[in-house]
């Protein structure tokens, strides 16, 4: 496709606070008409504010029960002095802190969660929209805010597309001097959510923004979604973190998922990755020392595995 050469990103003032059952299209008809919207333009959501409307709000309830209800797998975990912290994939696929679950810009004592089908919510959405804009051509992304392995800071991306290419593939393609493209698959949804956020800062209570000068990728149809984004388990290199991925190599932690609680320090985690590996062998602890009693086979598989699961702590060599 060809790029535009220039971009327009308004925020979208004058939404009031969301709330269960809203008619988040209409709530928005206004800005936009404000905003002058036209055929060709991107309306861009936080996933927040489609989840408050859906009802997708728990109250009253504890937070790690409600990740560990969202989250399919746990890719990384850690415990620290504010407690645990969890990255998590969802139903959806996507990647998340707590598993999307978020406590941020919502009324206290209260949880919002990501839409069930973020998809879907952005198809419902775009169709209510033409519909009371007299428009034909629109599209919708909703944004969630996420981290990114191996780089500082946050960053929103696409969790729900509908009307927008959300990948423009340029592979077998050839760039300015004349070297063919073999990898290049660029992640525009993403792009756009991520520019969207610099009108929309956490704190100003503008949720939405309209981008104008993506009309090459914006479409009369629906397109895949942002579940295109989304990279298949088999081909995912980094699907665990470190500890993670040691840990399911023990078969401590079958589905990602912890066997064993988080032990009171260095010594009873190593014995209890251990024993969660090894059912039925012995492991003692006397102090800050750990040993695998025995002398059968089964004993010495317990002290590689030991060995292992504390280079996999990043704790120091016990024996």
């Amino acid at each position: 496709m060809t790029h535009p050469p220039r971009l327009e990103v308004v925020g979208l003032a004058g939404l009031p606070d969301v709330r269960p059952g809203d008619d988040l299209a209409e709530l928005l008809v206004a800005p936009l008409r404000a905003a002058g919207v036209r055929e060709g333009d991107v309306v861009v959501v936080t996933s927040k504010v489609v989840a408050k409307a859906e009802g997708r709000v728990r109250r009253g309830v504890d937070r790690d029960f409600v990740i560990d209800e969202e989250a399919r797998d746990v890719v990384a975990e850690w415990w620290g002095p504010a407690g645990r912290t969890v990255v998590a994939r969802t139903r959806h696929g996507f990647v998340l802190a707590a598993a999307g679950v978020d406590a941020s810009n919502t009324e206290p004592g209260t949880l919002v969660l990501l839409p069930e089908d973020p998809d879907a919510s952005a198809r419902a959405l775009r169709r209510a929209l033409l519909l009371r804009l007299g428009l034909h051509r629109l599209g919708v992304l909703l944004t969630d805010t996420m981290g990114r392995a191996w780089r500082e800071g946050l960053v929103d991306l696409a969790v729900g597309c509908a009307g927008l290419a959300a990948l423009d593939d340029l592979r077998g393609t050839t760039d300015a001097y004349g070297h063919r493209l073999g990898a290049t698959v660029v992640a525009v949804a993403d792009e756009v959510a991520a520019a969207s956020e610099l009108v929309r800062p956490k704190a100003a209570g503008v949720p939405a923004a309209l981008v104008r000068g993506l009309d090459a990728y914006v479409g009369e149809g629906d397109g895949p979604g942002a579940a295109a984004l989304v990279r298949a388990a088999a081909s995912d290199r980094f699907g665990l973190g470190a500890r993670e991925a040691v840990r399911a190599a023990l078969r401590a932690y079958g589905s990602g998922r912890p066997a064993v609680p988080p032990a009171p320090d260095a010594a009873e985690q190593a014995a209890a990755a251990v024993r969660a590996a090894l059912p039925g062998v012995v492991v003692e602890v006397v102090g800050d020392l750990v040993r695998v009693v025995g002398s059968d086979a089964r004993a010495a598989e317990a002290r590689v595995l030991l060995r292992v699961a504390l280079a996999g702590e990043g704790l120091p060599p016990y024996r």
